[in-house]
């Protein structure tokens, strides 16, 4: 590929965010060939099928929820991989944890490694706010409260240890002004009957 090639391409390359996929990048009228040539060239990492990163980007600890969260747009980051956001717990998750709302299209995604919850429509919503994963780059996520009821309502599955060490952490850091906000988030999730014993044994 000559320079006034490379050229072009770097100049169509600059054009896209950090993060992009292969649409987006057939929108900014980068081939698959071309995409292939600026891996080889090491101008774009692949993080997942069909998600790349520009080499200039700045650095992430986060690259796999962007690509998981490129792949999956409907999805919310939830579960060990939101409670590791919000520093609620010290694990590592294995893998990306995702929500997408009950009855919709679940994702496969086979790496980076991704587990796939499905929840009520009705509340999909609740709880959602936005985590800047780079900078200039934010991706959905439940909060910490949310968060944190769900590791209750799902403890079974996660294990009563991690969720109640995250529980007890987030009322450290928001004391009893936090209660009321879990309250108000399981009372939505028709979650009560399992919070409110567990918030006053740890408070007690």
């Amino acid at each position: 590929m000559d320079a006034a090639e490379n050229s072009r391409l770097e100049q169509r390359l600059a054009r896209l965010s950090p993060t992009f996929t292969t649409a987006q990048a057939r929108q900014a009228l980068l081939s698959p060939r071309d995409l292939a040539h600026l891996v080889t060239e090491s101008e774009i990492d692949e993080l997942s099928r069909g998600v790349y990163r520009r080499a200039d980007a700045p650095e992430t600890a986060h690259a796999d929820l962007l690509a998981v969260c490129a792949r999956a747009p409907r999805a919310v980051v939830c579960g060990e991989s939101a409670l590791a956001l919000h520093e609620l717990i010290d694990d590592i998750p294995a893998a990306v944890h995702i929500a997408v709302p009950r009855g919709t299209r679940r994702p496969t995604i086979s790496y980076p490694p991704t587990v796939v919850a499905q929840y009520a429509a009705k509340t999909f919503g609740l709880g959602v706010e936005r985590f800047e994963a780079a900078p200039g780059e934010s991706i959905p996520v439940y909060n910490a409260a949310r968060s944190v009821v769900d590791a209750m309502r799902h403890r079974s599955r996660i294990g009563e240890t991690l969720a109640l060490s995250a529980l007890g952490r987030y009322l450290r850091r928001s004391g009893r002004g936090g209660v009321g906000e879990l309250q108000h988030i399981a009372r939505e999730l028709d979650a009560l009957s399992v919070i409110r014993p567990a918030v006053e044994a740890v408070l007690a």
